[in-house]
């Protein structure tokens, strides 16, 4: 696959200072998506930004084997000791895969507009097996096209939606296209990662933020999600879509930085 250049770390971005947090970007995205929120975080945090393999910076990392295992070993190894990660959409299941991998590392886990399990099966509802097939099919004609249909799709039902689709084009025009190696492999993982049966060992403190008018993470998937993981919190944003810090920046980074500030109390209270 590609030029399997992964001989070097990923590359990020790192932006303030405090405690760390991690953000991983959605499929089709790079770290510049985060660009417009990072002034509501860096005040507090030190935020550091790691474009997936074959996204952004790292467009050229490709490896062989592009599975979730592998892609979120190369993400470690770019992530600090006692880090927060937080992970939107695709980048959520890399995020809770480096919680299950690396409890001793990862301090605390956040999903936003994410999922164990991105594809509707049975009771289970979420993007319906078809449409991600159409999008492989229509990713091998226009990547372009491709990605303007799931932008679209990401924003629906937010009142902001046309604002929010002109945002994130802007921004990710800032740092390289993907692969279409990537692209292809990251539609993959969409449609088979099922991290269901694992999600109830995720021992970190864990915040899991949801849009309630998302088409991709239906309102009808988080009740069963908080079975699987009840140990985590659950904070549904009511007018929000799929990109909540997109749409509504200051009240996502008010419940990111609660939950965060949270954790840092606990640990001076037991230091």
């Amino acid at each position: 696959m590609g030029d399997n250049n992964t001989n070097t770390a990923l590359k990020s971005l790192s932006q303030g200072s405090g405690k760390t947090l991690v953000l991983l970007h959605g499929w089709g995205m790079n770290s510049a998506v985060f660009s417009e929120f990072l002034p509501f975080l860096t005040a507090d945090l030190e935020v550091i930004r790691i474009c997936l393999p074959g996204f952004g910076l790292n467009s050229d990392k490709l490896p062989e084997d592009y599975s979730l295992d592998t892609i979120t070993a190369l993400v470690n190894e770019s992530v600090p000791e006692d880090s927060v990660v937080a992970g939107w959409s695709l980048g959520g299941l890399v995020a809770q895969q480096l919680a299950l991998s690396y409890p001793d590392k990862i301090a605390g886990l956040i999903t936003l507009a994410s999922s164990p399990c991105f594809v509707s099966n049975g009771c289970w509802k979420g993007i319906e097996p078809e449409v991600l097939n159409g999008f492989q099919r229509q990713l091998a004609r226009d990547y372009e096209k491709t990605l303007d249909r799931f932008l679209a799709i990401q924003a629906m039902g937010s009142a902001s939606a046309r604002q929010d689709v002109k945002t994130i084009r802007q921004q990710l025009g800032a740092l390289p296209s993907p692969a279409e190696v990537a692209l292809a492999a990251g539609l993959s993982l969409l449609e088979t990662v099922d991290l269901r049966s694992m999600i109830g060992r995720i021992n970190q403190p864990t915040l899991r933020l949801y849009g309630r008018l998302d088409s991709l993470v239906p309102t009808s998937s988080i009740d069963r999600i908080h079975e699987l993981h009840p140990g985590a919190d659950t904070v549904v944003m009511p007018h929000a879509a799929h990109a909540p810090f997109i749409s509504h920046p200051q009240q996502t980074a008010d419940i990111l930085l609660n939950f965060i500030n949270n954790l840092t109390r606990i640990d001076r209270y037991y230091s």
